[in-house]
């Protein structure tokens, strides 16, 4: 399920998976590049510390840092575009990530939202979530992908 407006998207999904699970597959580099599209976050996993998400070759797609961190719970990072410098003018942005055992699955709520309304940093989220959080789903329950890589 998801929802987005003018300076809101949300995301909803269940993943046959533990809390712990999920939380590794989402803080950890090399496993992120599996179902970020070719893409690589490294951060320091702790409140203040740097967030950066990279294309393969290096390039900077998206930087800020962690607002909140609570291992197999909640992930609160502040962040904002790189690349194009459109989305980059529409400045800062605050991505939540909330994860809530379910029975033998993971609820996973991602929601992501800006103070500006009426930018294109949102329309530009809400395409591409559901595109990586159906890759973590299936990487997670099947072991492989949906979508290829893109970059």
């Amino acid at each position: 399920m998801s929802t987005a407006s003018a300076n809101r998207f949300v995301y909803v999904t269940y993943i046959r998976t533990t809390p712990q699970q999920l939380w590794a597959a989402l803080t950890s580099a090399d496993f992120t590049r599996q179902y970020w599209m070719g893409m690589r976050v490294e951060a320091e996993w702790r409140p203040g510390g740097s967030w950066r998400l990279l294309k393969p070759d290096g390039t900077l797609a998206d930087a800020g840092e962690i607002i909140e961190c609570e291992p197999g719970k909640r992930l609160v990072i502040r962040w904002r575009h790189e690349m194009t410098p459109e989305l980059k003018a529409e400045g800062w942005s605050q991505c939540t990530m909330d994860l809530e055992p379910v029975g033998n699955a993971v609820k996973l709520t991602v929601t992501h939202r800006m103070e500006r309304e009426g930018g294109r940093f949102i329309a530009a989220v809400a395409g591409g979530w559901p595109q990586v959080l159906s890759n973590l789903k299936s990487l997670l329950e099947t072991g492989s992908t949906l979508l290829p890589t893109r970059y």
